[in-house]
């Protein structure tokens, strides 16, 4: 009896850890400043991103207007570093720095024009050929070769910068326009002379970490000195996280191995910090590199570390301390999930930055899936909260301008939220939260209107080739495809969060062949034979990584990977 006993045991556990083996369930990891974010945001509302993203270009892109609309866009025709015209459209709302007869009208800002081609390009418009235009390959002028420093930078011209009150080297306006334009790239592949000039920026960001060696203590390079310089702005770290992704990607473009060690050399760099240097929007993409490089080269890389120093925010007290990942409630509002200054007048939250979080961290959970809990519930508190920084989403007793919202044309937002307002303006004294702009502050002369901001606006496509709804209200359907560039072939692959004490049957549409719903969390097939649609169970606080891979398929192991038909459906 006792031996037959023991037989029955040893089988049961052996059958367990064959089971375990193959489906590798893992336990998700979390992070604390999500943990304490509310489980279901309250007031909700979830607008249409993609609505959103599609209108603005709508608008902003209309050289054309009637003289009872403003235009937000010109041409400038100064051929700056390259002999074409190219376009300008203005940070803010009646910005005085800017337009066709300010500054021989060169001053505009790269954030704001590659994110509004990513934004058009990611809910599908194509801005290669648009009323006459190809904006994709006018964009181009923003390479600085006049100067020397042989990379994107956020102006044409660093005088013209300076005439207009510019970012006399303040390192991530170096970095981030580069960042944009090789994800532009990717959506708008086979561009005349893209593929050149994409090579010369990896080249320049291989050299420069070359030279940093591991030491990015400094306000910004200059990439024609090839030398680390300091000002009175804070150092810039996390400049290293930008690096690495542009030299990531650059390395899935052209295969050159050095832009591969190249990303791991800034990426040890980032991790070299003993705390957090997050500065502006850059240390998220440190993450998402990171959690690739583990997943498809082998490396071991923490990604906890980043993702922390990313919600947590920067702590360092010479750096930009709390700059990071609000998590709060305003009066009335839920505002958590949105990215900004933790502490400034009590919290505020910007909404470019807010956007861009999303670019890196939803990619991320299809290389490291032990975050799909922790990236699914902040995505729905964000995307919640994002809303309010549109003057026809917030009430009127909440916004610096609503008497003027109308020329925003429910596309064009403020730029911040603020858990209080700093100003001395008597009627929104003791409000919480207001709803305003940095645009007053840049230069004597700058109208109250400049509150509205175009840039920040500009990369609402982000969120709109992210999220759509489900047949479940506060449950979101996220692509973790939309921006994961420059990746490998892939089966379309979803990130859904509930949020509920209770399973949900959650509906999917199904356009293509039959296909089966794999999990890649659980490692588990969740649905088969789906046609046009079907439904699969998402347990209760829990969230699925669901690819959809063709119907009656087998996944196969090999090594740390799991794949369907060669093609790669998860990482172990």
């Amino acid at each position: 009896m006792k031996k037959v006993f023991n037989t029955g045991f040893f089988v049961l556990l052996s059958l367990f850890i064959a089971i375990c083996s193959c489906t590798g369930i893992k336990e998700q990891f979390n992070l604390q400043k999500v943990d304490d974010m509310p489980e279901i945001p309250s007031p909700y509302k979830m607008l249409d991103w993609y609505e959103k993203a599609k209108n603005f270009d709508d608008v902003v892109f209309n050289h054309t207007t009637d003289s009872s609309e403003k235009s937000f866009i010109w041409l400038d025709k100064a051929g700056r570093n390259f002999k074409q015209t190219t376009f300008g459209i203005y940070t803010v709302i009646d910005d005085v720095r800017q337009g066709p007869d300010v500054n021989n009208g060169e001053f505009h800002e790269a954030i704001n024009s590659l994110g509004a081609l990513l934004s058009a390009g990611l809910v599908g418009i194509d801005k290669t050929n648009q009323h006459g235009f190809n904006y994709v390959k006018m964009i181009q002028n923003y390479f600085n070769c006049d100067n020397g420093w042989n990379i994107m930078m956020n102006n044409t011209t660093a005088g013209v910068a300076m005439l207009g009150g510019g970012y006399g080297r303040d390192w991530w306006y170096d970095v981030f326009p580069n960042v944009l334009y090789y994800a532009v790239s990717d959506v708008f592949p086979c561009v005349e002379r893209a593929d050149s000039l994409q090579r010369i920026i990896a080249e320049q960001f291989y050299k420069a970490d070359s030279v940093l060696h591991g030491n990015y203590d400094f306000s910004y390079f200059d990439y024609s000195r090839m030398e680390g310089k300091r000002n009175q702005i804070p150092y810039q770290q996390d400049a290293a996280a930008g690096h690495a992704w542009v030299l990531y990607s650059a390395w899935q473009k052209f295969g050159d191995k050095r832009y591969l060690n190249g990303a791991v050399s800034a990426l040890d760099a980032l991790y070299s910090q003993k705390e957090s240097r997050f500065y502006e929007v850059l240390m998220p993409f440190g993450a998402y590199t990171a959690a690739r490089l583990n997943a498809e080269e082998g490396t071991n890389y923490d990604i906890s570390t980043l993702l922390s120093w990313t919600f947590d925010g920067c702590t360092a007290k010479d750096g930009r301390t709390g700059w990071g990942i609000i998590n709060d409630r305003w009066g009335d509002y839920d505002v958590s999930g949105l990215q900004g200054n933790t502490i400034q007048d009590g919290g505020y939250g910007f909404l470019m930055n807010t956007f861009d979080m999303a670019w890196p961290l939803v990619s991320l959970v299809r290389y490291e899936s032990r975050y799909a809990e922790t990236i699914g519930k902040w995505m729905l508190n964000t995307a919640n909260a994002a809303r309010l920084f549109y003057p026809y989403e917030i009430p009127d007793k909440n916004q610096w301008l609503p008497k003027e919202k109308a020329i925003t044309r429910n596309v064009i937002a403020y730029e911040g939220l603020k858990k209080t307002d700093h100003y001395d303006k008597e009627e929104l004294k003791g409000v919480s939260p207001v709803a305003l702009g940095d645009g007053p502050n840049w230069i004597v002369g700058q109208p109250e209107i400049s509150m509205f901001s175009i840039y920040g606006s500009a990369h609402a496509g982000i969120f709109g080739s992210i999220i759509r709804e489900t047949n479940v209200e506060k449950i979101l359907q996220l692509n973790c495809l939309a921006t994961d560039f420059y990746r490998n072939p892939a089966y379309p692959t979803y990130l859904y969060y509930n949020p509920y004490k209770e399973d949900r049957n959650i509906e999917y549409f199904n356009p293509d062949e039959p296909v089966d719903l794999y999990d890649a969390v659980s490692h588990q097939i969740v649905a088969r034979q789906l046609t046009k649609q079907g439904f699969f169970i998402l347990p209760a606080k829990k969230a699925m990584l669901i690819v959809a891979i063709p119907s009656g398929s087998k996944p196969e192991r090999k090594g740390e990977k799991i794949l369907v038909d060669s093609i790669i459906i998860a990482y172990q």
